[in-house]
């Protein structure tokens, strides 16, 4: 009956972490509601600011997708030692390079939602952002 016990355990325990992890999707669910709630946006303004934030959303997640490739292949290297001088200082600056692209990119959906929308509006996006962020943190270390 004991070792029963400890299979049944040690069957479940996976289980039960996987079940903890967000479902592909949830994050983004959950957070277009919590901008939903947040945002306060008129039928007007809701119609210009979740086309913007659609693009963006795409924009952010190809060039995320992008960058894991990259530090996949870095990953893949043993150590750092293994690699030339010039193979690390291209690791390096290509990190430069996605992080310059990711702050263009931002810039640039930031002008956007300016040019259509009232700048508190998009102060409040930014603000309901970084508290989307703290919130989910804050789900997931609680879980854990």
């Amino acid at each position: 009956m004991k070792n029963f016990i400890c299979a049944l355990l040690f069957i479940s325990i996976p289980t039960i972490l996987w079940a903890q992890r967000p479902k592909p999707g949830e994050i983004e669910s959950m957070k277009i509601a919590f901008f939903t709630s947040k945002l306060d946006l008129s039928p007007q303004e809701a119609k210009v600011f979740w086309p913007i934030y659609n693009d963006m959303q795409a924009e952010q997640s190809s060039l995320r997708k992008e960058r894991m490739k990259k530090m996949i292949s870095f990953k893949k290297v043993d150590e750092i030692d293994n690699l030339s001088d010039s193979q690390v200082q291209s690791l390096i600056t290509s990190e430069f390079d996605f992080k310059q692209r990711e702050l263009d990119t931002e810039k640039k959906y930031y002008n956007k939602l300016r040019a259509a929308l009232p700048i508190k509006t998009v102060g409040k996006y930014y603000r309901a952002l970084e508290g989307f962020k703290r919130e989910l943190l804050n789900k997931y270390r609680n879980h854990h």
